[in-house]
């Protein structure tokens, strides 16, 4: 038990689904993409190639 009185309660740890951004598709996104400290934009494996235009550097 921990000392501090005020702390938040943890959330439990679960799986994330990420689907596919390219319009349309309906798989899972199981390929990631981003640059620093932006958000992730996910895309399945057929649409990947999309996603590598969200890690180039300006």
């Amino acid at each position: 038990m921990s000392d501090e009185q005020n702390t938040a309660p943890r959330k439990p740890g679960g799986i994330y689904e990420h689907y596919c951004e390219h319009p349309g598709c309906k798989k899972d996104g199981g390929w990631g993409f981003a640059t620093g400290k932006q958000a992730p934009h996910w895309f399945c494996y057929e649409h990947k190639a999309e996603g590598k235009k969200y890690t180039a550097q300006p």
